[in-house]
């Protein structure tokens, strides 16, 4: 059994824990046996915190014998995206003009975390500065998608490390952010379940900036269940982060306690004859069936007009990405004796152009968006897309030039929404398929309930990728 405890759900192995069938300390050898047996090929993580982690599961085995357990949470191992900063050890936001980066304080999300009993084991790979969705890095290398193990694939970005991790069973769950779909297109692509939160519901103090106004910190894991705890561990109003004070309070586990019942709940769907040139079959035919799922469970599956355009979305949520990472990075973007990746950089100097009365321009004509979105959801629970239109590509025919993979996700950030991302199914090749809902400001826990009901009548978030 030990073997195989990275691979399962936290819910799963906190009832281990619970039974006294297993300790802390299995499950985190088990992880790092793992670790070392296949991270080499899979590039997930660019730090262990093996020692400290151990001794982290041994404080939990003592803590649970001695007082019982702290929570749902206590003495489960997490893997972090290398953008949380936790105090002494190194910070490379996916950079390797940042080694050697030290940092001062803890991320209010790893302290939350570790206040709920989980044990780091280490920071994650990702896509440089969290600005592109592919996956790739060019000087630190890119992850590698577990679910072929005979071809280099996208995990998809920035969140890449994360998803890998998980999805490769060296972590049974991880953190991403996800700025215009940096949790969900990695979810998607390796076949995980990914919670984009609301915006300010999640503090975002200590996690390295892309767009302040649209970044995000939540959960990349197998289940919904899963999802739904490390959300609710990590929320809440954070003195150090101004963003989360006006929160209203999600009630998480009031849509963990009993059986989901979506019966009458109402999603919009968007009609597949309006998809994207390039979205495959497969995709569609996931897309459907999710749709048949959800409708055998009692929700309502209508097609009314949209009350937004995907792509104009799309691109406005990029110029606002552009034109903040610009101004975080803009000390040393231009620097060429620094080792950035080039499209990273591109991307960035494209912020450059953007001035400040274009940029009031863009996030006043958001805020519009927002607040007609808001008003249109009033009327229904979720509006359901695919994920993504296309699978993992292999690395040597991305073009980064491109951006295929964000257009249904980025429109969350931009609306100030939130959005979850389900295993739906696979492609003929074999390749994961994700479908997406979208809520609207704070209806976290509405995506939980359908989510918890979708999961409940499907297995595709129960399948692992063999290693």
């Amino acid at each position: 059994m030990a073997s195989d405890l990275p691979l399962r759900s936290l819910a799963e192995l906190a009832d281990l824990l619970a039974r006294g069938d297993i300790r802390s300390r299995d499950i985190v050898e088990a992880c790092l046996a793992r670790i070392d047996a296949l991270d080499g090929r899979l590039h997930a993580f660019v730090d262990v915190y093996r020692t400290e982690a151990l001794e982290r599961a041994d404080a939990a085995d003592r803590e649970r014998r001695e007082r019982g357990s702290r929570g749902p949470l206590a003495g489960l191992p997490i893997a972090l995206k290398d953008l949380l900063d936790i105090e002494g050890r190194p910070t490379t936001a996916g950079s390797k003009s940042w080694h050697g980066r030290i940092a001062k304080r803890t991320a209010t999300t790893v302290e939350r975390l570790v206040a709920a009993g989980m044990i780091p084991l280490g920071k994650t790979h990702m896509v440089e500065f969290a600005f592109g969705g592919w996956g790739r890095n060019e000087p630190m290398g890119a992850p590698w998608n577990p679910w072929d193990v005979h071809t280099h694939r996208v995990a998809g970005g920035s969140s890449s490390g994360s998803a890998v991790a998980v999805a490769g069973g060296l972590a049974p769950a991880a953190i991403g952010s996800d700025t215009g779909g940096s949790i969900r297109i990695p979810s998607a692509l390796c076949g995980l379940t990914g919670l984009k939160p609301t915006y300010g519901l999640v503090s975002l103090d200590g996690t390295v900036p892309l767009s302040p106004t649209l970044d995000s910190v939540g959960p990349l894991a197998h289940t919904i269940e899963d999802v739904a705890r490390l959300t609710a561990a990590i929320a809440g109003p954070d003195p150090r982060d101004p963003t989360t004070q006006n929160a209203p309070h999600v009630d998480f586990e009031a849509a963990l306690v009993k059986p989901p019942d979506i019966r009458g709940m109402r999603i919009t769907a968007l009609p597949s004859e309006q998809f994207l040139s390039y979205t495959m079959h497969d995709v569609v035919s996931a897309y459907e069936d999710s749709i048949a799922a959800l409708r055998s469970l009692g929700a309502t599956i209508d097609n009314d007009p949209l009350p937004l355009d995907f792509d104009d979305a799309m691109v406005r949520n990029g110029r606002i990405i552009a034109a903040e990472a610009y101004r975080y990075h803009r000390a040393y973007i231009e620097d060429e004796r620094l080792g950035i990746d080039p499209w990273v950089r591109k991307r960035m100097l494209g912020g450059k152009t953007i001035g400040d009365a274009e940029y009031d321009d863009e996030l006043a004509r958001r805020r519009r968006a927002a607040a007609l979105f808001g008003d249109w959801m009033r009327a229904r629970h979720a509006l359901i897309t695919p994920t993504l239109p296309i699978t993992a590509t292999p690395i040597d025919e991305v073009d980064e030039s491109t951006t295929p993979l964000a257009t249904w996700t980025r429109a969350a950030n931009y609306l100030g929404a939130c959005a979850l991302s389900l295993p739906a199914g696979f492609s003929t090749g074999g390749l994961p398929i994700g479908v997406q809902l979208t809520g609207c400001a704070f209806a976290d826990a509405t995506l939980v309930r359908l989510g918890r009901a979708f999961q409940q009548a499907t297995d595709w978030h129960r399948r692992r990728p063999k290693l």
